[in-house]
């Protein structure tokens, strides 16, 4: 196989910029938010400062998450969070058993990256649900407990501020498991930081 083969241009500037910017801001806001939810003397965070850099950090992302989502309608890298129906849960088994079987047996991933499709089934449904459900939840919700006034007094009898809140928590929770799980499946390239380089150059090495 070439050079020319190996190495694929899948990261273009702008996705790795905003790659890089979310997850310095989805780090800070973890440890903020968790700073916040779990308050006392010996915090890292103090809790004044904790709640003003979340909200600072809150507003940054979320106009982050605009740069991704508009720039996903005007460019090609859309087009890798577009989920073929036909034949998706064969394949999404087939990718299954690579991760829990295949890739300990040292065998070729059933789906290699090109530039047509950078995204494996089970990352497809991974960052489709982490991009287009978590994070607009968790910045919805977010801007809801910023500005109370604007959410719903009362749902099902319930506070709608305590209902706001649960669900804030609840997909932050996500993220950062997904953020986790992120983080480890990284090291699995061609080398344990080929795929954290790519993020620097935006060139993808295969196996």
């Amino acid at each position: 196989m070439t050079k020319h083969s190996e190495r694929l241009y899948l990261y273009p500037v702008w996705v790795r910029i905003w790659h890089m910017t979310n997850a310095i801001l989805c780090l800070i806001l973890i440890i903020t938010g968790l700073s916040i939810q779990f308050s006392n003397p010996s915090t890292v965070v103090k809790f004044n400062a904790a709640v003003a850099v979340h909200n600072i950090s809150g507003i940054i992302l979320s106009i982050s998450y605009l740069v991704f989502f508009f720039g996903n309608l005007v460019t090609p890298n859309g087009f890798h969070y577009v989920i073929p129906v036909k034949g998706f849960l064969n394949r999404l088994l087939r990718q299954f058993r690579y991760y829990t079987i295949g890739i300990f047996r040292r065998e070729q991933p059933p789906f290699p990256v090109t530039e047509e499709s950078k995204f494996n089934p089970l990352q497809q449904v991974t960052y489709v649900l982490l991009m287009y459900v978590l994070v607009p939840f968790v910045i919805i919700s977010g801007w809801g407990l910023l500005y109370p006034e604007i959410t719903i007094s009362g749902i099902l009898g319930l506070s709608g501020l305590d209902m706001t809140d649960l669900l804030h928590i609840t997909a932050g929770f996500g993220i950062s498991i997904i953020m986790c799980v992120h983080v480890y499946f990284c090291t699995i390239g061609k080398t344990p930081t080929s795929n954290f380089r790519s993020m620097i150059d935006g060139y993808h090495e295969s196996h």
